[in-house]
């Protein structure tokens, strides 16, 4: 199985900024713990940008990958991004949808996503953590669909 991590705007300065919300752990130690998480049961890429339409050209460059999963945490972008939403609904990759902080708690404008409807799931709130439920689900996915 194939997996790719998309971050998006912002996730490159988690550990330095917002670290109220956050916390201290960097995007690096984030994807270490995915790694290790994912280790012999599914291969692991990840993509980070500040930019809508490296964001939409990584999704879809993953359709010609065969990438069989995406986890992307949109940042600001699941909030304001129809492109993004349209650049899987034109590669049809199945994704979930993750978030560090839970957007629920947060500003009213973050509190709807052009993402979530389209999801297999969202994930919000439980910090790194988030990424780990979301892998953690997917490899269930695998295991039912091999047995």
């Amino acid at each position: 199985m194939n997996i790719l991590v998309i971050n998006g705007p912002n996730t490159n300065m988690f550990g330095v900024a917002q670290t109220k919300i956050f916390g201290n752990i960097t995007l690096g130690d984030i994807e270490n713990k995915i790694k290790e998480a994912a280790l012999g049961s599914a291969k692991v890429s990840f993509f980070q940008s500040n930019h809508e339409g490296a964001i939409i050209d990584r999704i879809h460059r993953a359709y010609d990958e065969s990438i069989d999963y995406i986890i992307i945490n949109a940042g600001a972008y699941a909030h304001t991004s129809i492109a993004i939403r349209d650049a899987f609904l034109a590669t049809n990759i199945p994704f979930i949808e993750v978030h560090m902080s839970n957007i629920y708690a947060r500003e009213d404008f973050r509190n709807k996503s052009y993402l979530s409807d389209i999801a297999l799931g969202v994930i919000t709130g439980f910090g790194d953590n988030s990424y780990i439920l979301a892998l953690a689900h997917l490899l269930s996915i695998e295991k039912r669909n091999n047995n």
